[in-house]
């Protein structure tokens, strides 16, 4: 399977403008730039389109292990906060810090914290970036 997603940037860094795109058409020349980037102008902005990716991945996975744990989860709802470090050789995503609430019947603390934790590691997005990717997991009852 593949997937694929464009981007065009015309003009500087500043003060230049870009769009993004994807195959499925969920993204059709969405704008972003240096203002949207590094600054709070509305748009959107790689770090954030990776965020995206991460929650949507690790939910899944996670809803797998859970099914293979016998568990039908209610609802799962994750925020990954990416953070874009200024560093000696230039910027570099550091850090993902994923924020999970869940509703899992008949799951208890400790099972649904390992399946979790596993679902962080094992998910194929965790896989491919480099940075330090942290989970609070929180079992809503």
């Amino acid at each position: 399977m593949k997937r694929s997603a464009s981007a065009v940037w015309q003009g500087s860094l500043k003060e230049g403008k870009g769009t993004i795109s994807t195959q499925s058409g969920a993204l059709s020349d969405n704008p972003y730039g240096f203002n949207t980037r590094f600054e709070d102008a509305p748009g959107t902005n790689p770090e954030e389109l990776i965020g995206a990716a991460h929650a949507g991945c690790f939910s899944m996975a996670l809803s797998m292990m859970l099914g293979q744990a016998g568990l039908t989860p209610e609802r799962i709802a994750t925020t990954a906060d990416v953070t874009l470090d200024k560093l000696e050789g230039g910027f570099a995503i550091t850090a993902i810090d994923l924020t999970l609430k869940a509703k899992v019947p008949g799951a208890n603390e400790a099972q649904f914290q390992e399946i979790a934790n596993k679902a962080k590691e094992g998910c194929p997005v965790s896989k491919v970036l480099n940075a330090k990717i942290s989970l609070s997991a929180t079992l809503e009852g």
